[in-house]
Parts: structure tokens; sequence; C-alpha cells
């Protein structure tokens, strides 16, 4: 590999746990492109962090549109050349609380579109990048939520089902990748985002850093794991 700085991309990076991410990587050296399907969000928190000598640039990426991500793919393959990390954070939170039998189709509909579906189509636009220089590092930001466990009980069905899913998507990529190319699912906790709201006990800064690691383990690391606090736990 050259010497040349990594490059890693963050979607959903404009606030929450993905800005948090954006910063930690930059100030771990990468050079990182941010991503949001707001373009005014996206800039303002890409440049707040320029403010910072951090090298981050903004990009463009709606997930739900397939359109989107392959222009995003094409403009960074253009620009750099190279992906080393790709984190796919962008993610929805639409149920109420009420039945997945129960509730409006809509709501499972455009919670798969982001939560699965868009971390799907962003794996299959981005992975070539990685395939080039036979190196790459993804992570799922998924939940423990997902686990197999949690459809024993009724509640959160739609976004339930949407990391469970990314979890297979996890295990499904890891098998079938080659080359020092690895693929993780981490489930951050309850943060004090938008998201998680005020009174979740995590911050930002403690989900970003758990993240983090992935992002940069040797060739002997973990490979379709998911993983809390560098600890693996069950699907």
């Amino acid at each position: 590999m050259s010497h040349d700085k990594q490059v890693a991309l963050v979607t959903g990076g404009n606030r929450g746990i993905g800005y948090e991410l954006t910063k930690q990587l930059a100030l771990n050296g990468f050079k990182v492109i941010l991503t949001s399907r707001d373009p005014k969000n996206g800039h303002e928190a890409a440049q707040k962090l320029k403010q910072s000598n951090l090298d981050v640039s903004f990009v463009m990426m709606d997930v739900v549109n397939q359109e989107s991500i392959h222009q995003a793919a094409f403009t960074i393959n253009e620009k750099y050349g190279r992906l080393d990390v790709l984190i796919n954070n962008a993610g929805v939170y639409l149920d109420e609380n009420e039945k997945l039998l129960d509730m409006d189709p809509s709501i499972l509909e455009k919670t798969m579109a982001t939560n699965f579906f868009g971390a799907y189509h962003v794996i299959r636009s981005f992975i070539p990048l990685m395939e080039k220089q036979g190196y790459g590092r993804i992570i799922n930001v998924s939940s423990e939520y997902g686990a197999m466990s949690e459809m024993s009980y009724q509640g959160v069905g739609a976004y339930k089902l949407s990391k469970l899913a990314l979890n297979g998507l996890t295990r499904l990529a890891a098998a079938e990748i080659k080359g020092d190319i690895k693929i993780n699912a981490v489930d951050p906790g309850w943060v004090s985002t938008d998201m998680g709201g005020p009174s979740a006990p995590r911050t930002p800064k403690q989900a970003a850093e758990s993240i983090l690691w992935l992002a940069t383990i040797g060739p002997e690391g973990p490979n379709g794991g998911f993983f809390r606090d560098r600890k693996q736990i069950p699907w």
C-alpha cells in the first residue's frame, strides 16, 4: 500500500455518532469523506471540522437513492482513487410503540430502505474501490436490537428487523469478500443523539471509540463479527 493518507467514508456523517466518527477518524490521520443526504447540513458539518484543521470533505449521498450512491462512488474514485474504510452509519428509527403487523407497512419499508438496502447498495458500490488495492475495512453500525433473541419480544419491530437483516448482510458479505478486506457489525450502545434522546447514558465520543478500532485492525483482525466495546456479542 502506498504511503498516501488512508481515505475513510462515513454515511450520515452530519450529526450524532456519524459526526463524531468523522472527527475521530480525521484526528487519527485519515482523509475523511462525510456524506449526508442533506447538502446544507452535510456541508456545514464538514466546514465546522475543517476549521479545526481536519482533513474532511463533503460528498452528497442519499443511501435510499442508488443513482446518488453511484454518483458519489464515481466522484470519490475520480478524486481519491481509493477507499480504505467505509462506515455505514446512516440510519432511521421510525417506529412508534406499535406492533409490526399493525403498523403502516410504509414504516417498515422506509426503515428497510435506509437501514438495510442503503448499506447493501453502498457496500456494493464501494467494494470495487477496496478490491482495487486488496485492502478495506467496512463497519456496519448496527444495534443490539438486531440480535435474534430480541425478535422474541414485541415492539420496535421495523427497526429490529432492519438491523437483523443488516447483521445477516454483514456475515454473508464477510463470507464472500477476498483479500485483506474485513466487514464487521457494531452495536454502539444507547447513545445520546437526536435518535437516542437526551437520557441515553453514552456519549457519541464513547460510541465512536468503540467503533474506530475496527477501522484500523490488522490482517489478523476479526471478519464477520458483531461487537460492543471491542467484545464479540451473540448474533
